[in-house]
């Protein structure tokens, strides 16, 4: 027979993390590491209005623009990031103006100035739109994989203590291929007058962090991280 109270008392299994269910393993070296061993670089570039430029400028800007993908061998992959702006910061800083002010009535239009921006945000939802290139390097073995491979790891996504050796054993040798790629995705957009920078551990972290954390993120911000592994805790 079944011991009933042990059935009750039994507690169910805990869910699986967040983490568990995504390709990222890692961030270490300014670098996103993938469970199937590839590397991912991501470049934050400037914009251009191009609505505002003239017609030479616009053809120059096309013509730049499609030598650089000419010269690419590999793909990329470009995102735009599109969220409410957040002006906690400039509010912070404004707050210690207001404190350190002797003269009242500057005081007074500092502490209205704050308000209205943080009114004017608030009500008029003014969007902040961010610019990323994604610079990947795979390694052969994960070039190779089969499209029924890749759905099976997408249904047993747990990682393995072998992989995560296998990973280490490769980032350095694939780091400096990637780092090619990128140098090179670098010189072709500052070729279209874009600047373009490697984002490093900790933006890349908090990149993540607000992606997948979009409400918290506004409220909770990252500040220290003593480990390459730290994804696995902001996520």
């Amino acid at each position: 027979m079944v011991d009933d109270s042990k059935v009750k008392n039994k507690k169910p299994a805990p869910a699986p993390a967040t983490q568990t269910f995504l390709p990222i393993s890692e961030i270490r070296d300014g670098v996103v590491v993938l469970k199937n061993g590839g590397l991912r670089a991501i470049l934050q570039t400037s914009s251009v209005n191009f609505n505002l430029k003239s017609e030479e400028e616009q053809n120059a800007i096309i013509y730049a623009f499609q030598g650089f993908l000419n010269t690419l061998e590999f793909p990329v992959q470009i995102l735009i990031r599109s969220r409410k702006l957040n002006v906690d910061n400039y509010l912070e800083s404004l707050a210690k103006i207001t404190a350190s002010q002797e003269n009242p009535l500057m005081k007074k239009q500092t502490q209205q100035y704050s308000e209205y921006i943080q009114k004017l945000v608030e009500y008029a939802d003014i969007m902040e739109k961010k610019f990323f290139v994604v610079v990947p390097f795979d390694p052969y073995r994960a070039r190779e994989t089969s499209t029924f491979a890749r759905f099976w790891a997408s249904l047993h996504p747990k990682d393995s203590l072998e992989s995560i050796r296998q990973r280490h054993r490769e980032f350095d040798e694939l780091k400096k291929k990637l780092s090619t790629r990128v140098n090179l995705v670098s010189s072709g957009l500052s070729n279209c007058n874009l600047r373009a920078s490697q984002l490093d551990t900790k933006s890349l972290i908090e990149l993540f962090f607000a992606t997948f954390n979009p409400i918290t993120a506004r409220n909770q911000k990252l500040k220290n991280f003593n480990s390459p592994h730290d994804l696995n805790l902001a996520i």
